[in-house]
């Protein structure tokens, strides 16, 4: 069984920093494309960014360019997510993902494995 657990999150004021983490255990990591997804209340999950499996072909959200990197440690089947410059609205529940077709893809359907989330607030 392939579980996804997230940390990282927290409180923040606008402007800082955190690094959210997922430790995937129980499937072959390496050969996962992962993901992060955000969603906040009411709202339909989004594709933050996502990561193929072997490091070398990364994609972000237009809103988050140039501020969120997504990075990968296959020995330590881990993805992580360095978030700067951060803003009130990336305020939301944060979500890894991994997808076994390796398509890093933006589209949560293809995704096959979910962590249980992990809450990012981001105060003005």
């Amino acid at each position: 069984q392939v579980q996804l657990v997230e940390s990282g999150g927290g409180l923040v004021q606008a402007g800082g920093s955190l690094r959210l983490s997922c430790a995937v255990s129980g499937g072959t990591f390496s050969r996962y494309a992962m993901g992060w997804f955000r969603q906040t209340p009411g709202k339909v999950r989004e594709f933050v960014a996502g990561i193929r499996w072997s490091g070398a072909d990364t994609y972000n959200a237009d809103d988050v360019k140039g501020r969120f990197t997504i990075s990968r440690a296959n020995a330590k089947n881990t993805v992580y997510l360095q978030m700067n410059s951060l803003e009130p609205e990336d305020t939301a529940v944060y979500y890894c993902a991994a997808d076994r077709t390796n398509s890093g893809s933006p589209n949560a359907r293809l995704y096959d494995y979910w962590g249980q989330g992990t809450q990012v607030t981001v105060s003005s």
